[in-house]
């Protein structure tokens, strides 16, 4: 087998569901010249919310970042839409993410980690990126976490 992202996602039982539809109006990704910017991505498991709720009430720091690793795992689905073969990207320039949280919740950065640390995973050193990680009062659908990305390619 090649050494893919693809790939690299299979060797953790991974693999990339078909890509959420828009619930609202917006498209789930825009190419400029060779950067892809993907709309936020909700913690989609099977076509469900792999949790609801905030960080620092009833979702738990590990919940997040699960829910951070789906979302990651759906950004990538859109991302293969927009380009066909994820070898295509040369860089993920990005992330952002966004924790719906209580106002006391500081952890915001481990629970982003979900996100990144896979990024890095399936792309090697070119996953390496660039995030900002919000703190907010809800997200749709009363998920936990919501993550956006931007990628160049070849």
């Amino acid at each position: 087998m090649s050494d893919t992202p693809e790939s690299r996602l299979a060797a953790f039982g991974l693999e990339l569901p078909t890509p959420a539809t828009p619930v609202a109006n917006y498209v789930t990704w825009v190419r400029t010249g060779s950067l892809i910017v993907i709309s936020g991505q909700l913690p989609l498991r099977d076509g469900k919310l792999l949790a609801t709720g905030k960080l620092g009430a009833a979702v738990s720091l590990e919940v997040g970042t699960e829910a951070a690793r789906y979302c990651f795992i759906n950004v990538m689905a859109q991302l293969k839409a927009a380009v066909g073969d994820l070898s295509k990207v040369t860089r993920v320039v990005r992330l952002g993410g966004f924790i719906a949280c209580t106002p006391e919740f500081t952890a915001h950065a481990g629970v982003m980690n979900g996100a990144s640390d896979l990024a890095v995973a399936a792309f090697g050193d070119v996953g390496r990126h660039t995030r900002s990680t919000v703190g907010v009062p809800s997200l749709p659908l009363d998920a936990p976490v919501e993550v956006e990305g931007m990628f160049e390619v070849a």
